[in-house]
């Protein structure tokens, strides 16, 4: 799987991939391939005509010199390339300040080696850096650090803020969730009736987008998050963290699974969605696994897969985004995970407040049943506790009522 997911990612970053090696054994200190791999590579490089070669190891600076001195070419690793994916597809400049925030760490980790390097004679992947002082480079990129901290510190502000005021309308929030490539983005497309960029590369999705969505009159704030992938690096995750923080925040997340491939590969992505979704600190959150693509398999494999599954996801609902094939069952599961709504009732005045009043409950709320009188108005309605609960106060403090449950 590892070479695959790799030559997807290149693909992702736009690089046509013209040759594959591969070795098992221990890692080599100088290439972290055996000295006589590096020269069937050189000799591969030369074959083909390949501009950069790419480790889905990671390497250190030395391994990269040492690498792109044997073939004449720059040898990155799979955070680079990672890196580079991301950069392409950011479009948010919160989203380009956490890129770059990851790749000066990585660079403020590797920045002594890579300026000795440098030092001894240029080549592909570390030129410019003789000309920095060490000390002098170090303290330009930690001061680079902590102004990148400090605006992402306003932006998550702003964002907290805006979370708190979807707390205090009492909306429900949904994340999407799962590995890269999923059909996360198609979901969203299908639950909200939007049009976010969804195509066959990989990490399609770079910021979060919500909007709010109803589902039998109920409403709900739904988010597509940035996809999950094998042995993202911590620095990323770091990097990520206030826009994954809209995951940890929600009421439900839709676990995303690609029903087309195999069972084996279902179970390794999976087990990386998990793991990522403990780190970040949304492990307690209900989860409904989603089965997504099964327009592209059998029956019977839906059928087995289904099986097969049935251990690792408490509820599990098979679907397709694109076709819209079962999204009405995935909805009615949604409404059930998220069935702690309160039906209640009041009778209020009627005033020159009971209209703006009545505004923002059918704005926020499922308003039932409406029964005007001569003077009262009698009002039916379904919330979450939290939403209620202000009803409650609004409805005894502006109008002297009561409010009741149905």
């Amino acid at each position: 799987m590892t070479l695959d997911e790799l030559e997807s990612l290149a693909e992702s970053a736009g690089y046509a991939v013209v040759g594959k090696m591969e070795q098992v054994r221990e890692p080599d200190a100088r290439y972290q391939i055996g000295a006589g791999k590096v020269e069937e590579l050189a000799e591969l490089v030369k074959k083909t005509g390949a501009e950069k070669v790419i480790f889905d190891n990671l390497l250190k600076p030395v391994q990269s010199y040492n690498l792109a001195k044997a073939t004449n070419v720059e040898a990155i690793d799979r955070f680079q390339l990672i890196l580079e994916i991301f950069t392409r597809r950011a479009t948010t400049a919160e989203a380009h300040m956490q890129i770059h925030l990851a790749k000066l760490r990585y660079d403020l980790a590797q920045a002594k080696e890579r300026v000795r390097l440098a030092r001894r004679g240029e080549q592909p992947g570390f030129m410019g850096l003789g000309a920095y002082e060490v000390d002098v480079y170090y303290e330009s990129v930690k001061r680079e650090v902590h102004a990148i901290l400090r605006k992402l510190k306003k932006i998550r502000g702003k964002r907290l803020l805006h979370r708190e005021r979807r707390a205090e309308l009492g909306f429900t929030s949904i994340s999407l969730a799962g590995y890269t490539k999923a059909g996360k983005s198609s979901l969203f497309n299908a639950l909200a009736e939007e049009a976010v960029p969804v195509d066959t590369s990989l990490f399609t999705t770079l910021s979060t987008t919500t909007r709010l969505v109803t589902f039998s009159k109920k409403k709900f704030l739904l988010t597509d998050t940035v996809g999950f992938i094998d042995r993202l690096p911590l620095t990323l995750m770091e990097a990520f963290r206030s826009t994954l923080e809209e995951t940890i925040y929600s009421d439900l997340i839709l676990l995303m699974v690609d029903a087309s491939e195999t069972m084996y590969v279902i179970d390794k992505k999976l087990s990386t969605c998990i793991e990522t979704i403990e780190r970040i600190g949304a492990a307690g959150i209900p989860t409904i696994t989603v089965l997504n693509k099964i327009d592209l398999i059998s029956k019977e494999e839906i059928c087995q897969k289904m099986e097969d599954l049935k251990d690792r996801a408490t509820t599990l609902v098979p679907i397709s985004a694109l076709q819209g094939t079962n999204i009405e069952e995935l909805k009615k599961e949604i409404l059930k995970e998220l069935s702690n709504y309160v039906r209640a009732s009041f009778t209020i005045p009627v005033t020159k407040e009971t209209m703006p009043f009545m505004a923002w409950l059918f704005k926020n709320a499922d308003v039932q049943k409406t029964d005007y009188a001569a003077d009262s108005v009698n009002v039916v309605f379904e919330a979450d506790p939290s939403f209620a609960e202000k009803v409650r106060n609004r409805v005894e403090r502006e109008f002297n009522g009561k409010l009741e449950k149905a």
